[in-house]
Parts: C-alpha cells; sequence; structure tokens
C-alpha cells in the first residue's frame, strides 16, 4: 500500500477528509448519538448500549477522541467520555462550508 501523501493537500483539505473519517464507520456514528442523545459523560456502558466488544468501542473512541470529537477524563477505575463542543463546532463549521458548495455548471455530464 502507498503513503497517503497528505502533505500535497491543503491543510483544509486534510481537516475534512479527518472530520469525514469520523463518520465513516457506523459504531463511530453510533456513538457520538449516543453521547448526544445522554447529553453527558458516559462512563463504561457503550458496549451495552452499541452492542460492540469492549475492545472494538475502545477502539473507536480512541480514533473519536484523537478527531479531537470527544474527549475523556479518568473518573476512578474508567475513562468518561463526552463530545467535544468546542471542537465539535469547529468540524460543523468546515463541514458545512464544504458540504454547502453548490454546481455552478449544470450543463455538464
Amino acid at each position: 500500500m502507498g503513503l497517503a501523501k497528505t502533505e500535497m493537500f491543503t491543510d483544509q483539505q486534510n481537516e475534512i477528509a479527518l472530520f469525514a473519517k469520523a463518520f465513516g464507520h457506523p459504531a463511530r456514528v453510533a456513538i457520538l448519538q449516543h453521547l448526544f442523545k445522554i447529553n453527558s459523560c458516559v462512563c463504561g456502558d457503550l458496549v451495552n448500549q452499541i452492542g460492540l466488544a469492549q475492545p472494538t468501542i475502545s477502539q473507536h473512541l480512541k480514533e473519536l477522541k484523537h478527531l479531537g470529537l470527544i474527549k475523556g477524563n479518568v473518573e476512578g477505575t474508567s475513562v468518561c467520555y463526552c463530545i467535544d463542543t468546542k471542537n465539535w463546532s469547529t468540524m460543523k463549521n468546515v463541514m458545512l462550508a464544504f458540504l454547502d458548495q453548490d454546481i455552478q455548471n449544470t450543463d455538464c455530464c
């Protein structure tokens, strides 16, 4: 497999691609939906809510945290996760600007 060569693209293109990655797996979408639904931090009950194995949930949480869309705090022996509202707002603005583009030439293809 070749290198991603992300340096060939603008910061904005890389940012859009990273944010889009959050929605690239239905488990991550389900996790985000659950966090919005409960409107608070969740500590460990995602396995029961989502229905996937703990290592799978942990991997998706790690990816969402790496993307900056959630944040986690250690409380006792568990990590509690919630939406990072500042980064979520940034992501929404970036993605909306990208998705709100309109095709100017309707005669193509």
